[in-house]
């Protein structure tokens, strides 16, 4: 009775978020910036040791930075993309850098420090279920109303910007968006792994699905059944729930690609024989 009093906060907060931040990610791997999130989280991992290092919440201090960082991000993204490359370099090492750093001299090397970086799903109070739930569907409530403006920023950004579409807003929010998808799955999978439940599921929807409606659709079903699923997994092998979850993704990506790859086959199968 216990186990389950505990263990169901879990898997409904790492399902929340499973739906959630593939639904952000969408938009994102669209955009050819699935790596984006990586770096999102590297600076919210400085937050942490930053909010820990001053005695403040640490996920008031990761949400903060990660804001921060992602608005630098899609400012230095539009003012130089020719050199965007090494600057997100240098802003994504640095940020982790500064963490190792404040960490090294605030005396936060301990688990709880780890625990940010591999998740903590198990510790999920009812409170924070709530406001993960609460801030995961205000994210998608955003994408529901905003929908047909960051569709056009993803498919095109010059096209939508001829179309009076107001892009640079538009991408701004974006980021926000995917900053607070970070802020709410590092407690479920942990920053470091947070980025891959924004990017696996959307590429399983991609092998499976042809629109992009349907790829948000099935990519948010897909993160919440590998939350869910890992999880279950995890309290069966006794293993990590994050690492756990991210494989779950990943062996679903693997199994959506060959099966994409083997309609393909009979595809060209078919065509050759009809020819």
């Amino acid at each position: 009775m216990i186990f389950l009093e505990l263990f169901w906060p879990a898997i409904l907060a790492a399902m929340v978020v499973g739906a959630a931040a593939p639904a952000i990610g969408t938009f994102v791997v669209q955009k050819r910036l699935s790596l984006i999130g990586d770096g999102i989280g590297h600076i919210a991992f400085a937050g942490v040791a930053v909010g820990l290092w001053l005695g403040v919440s640490p996920f008031a201090a990761a949400l903060v930075a990660a804001i921060a960082g992602a608005l630098g991000i899609d400012r230095l993204r539009r003012r130089a993309p020719e050199e965007a490359d090494m600057a997100l370099a240098l802003f994504f090492y640095g940020a982790i850098a500064t963490a190792v750093f404040v960490a090294s001299i605030s005396g936060s090397y301990n688990v709880n420090l780890f625990g940010f970086l591999f998740g903590q799903v198990l510790t999920v109070s009812p409170g924070e279920l709530l406001a993960m739930a609460g801030l995961a569907a205000a994210l998608l409530l955003t994408v529901l109303l905003l929908y047909r403006g960051l569709f056009a920023i993803a498919i095109d950004e010059e096209a939508a910007l001829v179309a009076g579409v107001p892009v640079g807003a538009l991408n701004v929010l974006l980021m926000l968006l995917a900053a607070a998808t970070i802020g709410i799955g590092m407690q479920v999978v942990g920053i470091l792994l947070v980025a891959a439940l924004m990017v696996l599921p959307v590429g399983v929807a991609r092998n499976l699905v042809r629109s992009f409606q349907a790829s948000i659709s099935v990519a948010s079903a897909t993160g919440a059944a590998s939350a869910g699923v890992g999880l279950v997994i995890a309290s069966i092998a006794n293993s990590a729930p994050s690492g756990t979850i991210v494989l779950v993704a990943a062996t679903a990506f693997v199994l959506s690609d060959l099966f994409r790859r083997g309609r393909l086959a009979r595809a060209r199968r078919v065509v050759r024989e009809a020819s």
